[in-house]
């Protein structure tokens, strides 16, 4: 077998770096501009021909830099308009963030752990910072819940809505958008577990976050959705370990 080649060190000759496309660099440097100074959403961007000459690049290259940019939302190109700073609004973030998690077929308890980790942060700022007018929206929920359990469609949706109106309370719309980010991967698992007869456990443990949010206590409210979904993720491996089982028989 041949001995690998070496530099003039004696060190063993490593893959040669590729270099980024020159589009790269400039859609990278436009990117940092905008952040840099925090370009509102719809300033207006210099022309592909004023990029092109302050960049000392063809328009082309300009062109490649630009599709790049617009495809990850940064940039608009309107025709008759030119370029522009993109708005990015919470339904264009849940967009993109729900597109990747879909996309990426990321297994459920990888995304268990991110919900577990935000949803237990958002109970508990949602019973420092809720309204009595969201305090009244979580309690018509609940109550809605408890009427329509027995159908697994209607209670699936309103359980969703239950841990919506939680992150709305907490008055940051971030957790709104991390939410509903991972809600579609969570639907058919709510559907499942309620199916399986969860109907009753989800309205006992719905009531104590409930309760604690209702007394502003914040810590119990934080320690009610971790048990919550503690006892979900069991249902869940449970469900599964059953599954397979019966698979598993001859």
């Amino acid at each position: 077998m041949a001995e690998r080649l070496t530099d003039p060190s004696g060190e063993p000759v490593g893959p040669v770096l590729r270099e980024r496309r020159l589009s790269d660099k400039v859609a990278e440097m436009i990117r940092q501009t905008i952040l840099g100074q925090q370009l509102p959403p719809g300033t207006p961007l210099p022309s592909e021909r004023q990029l092109g000459e302050q960049f000392g690049v063809s328009r082309t290259v300009i062109r490649e830099a630009v599709r790049a940019l617009a495809a990850k939302g940064i940039v608009d190109v309107r025709s008759g308009s030119g370029l522009r700073v993109a708005s990015m609004d919470n339904s264009t973030a849940l967009e993109s963030l729900s597109w990747f998690i879909r996309g990426g077929q990321l297994e459920y308890e990888k995304v268990h752990e991110v919900r577990s980790t935000i949803e237990v942060e958002m109970a508990g700022l949602a019973a420092q910072r809720r309204t009595e007018k969201q305090l009244q929206a979580l309690q018509a929920c609940h109550a809605h819940f408890e009427s329509v359990a027995n159908d697994i469609a209607q209670a699936t949706v309103t359980d969703i809505e239950f841990h919506d109106l939680i992150a709305h309370a907490t008055q940051n719309d971030l957790f709104t958008v991390l939410l509903g980010s991972i809600g579609d991967a969570l639907i058919e698992i709510r559907r499942e577990t309620l199916a399986d007869g969860s109907g009753q456990e989800t309205i006992d443990a719905h009531a104590r976050i409930l309760d604690c949010i209702a007394a502003r206590d914040r810590e119990g409210a934080r320690a009610a959705m971790r048990d919550h979904l503690e006892t979900v993720e069991t249902l869940w491996e449970k469900r599964n370990s059953t599954d397979g089982a019966h698979q598993a028989a001859p």
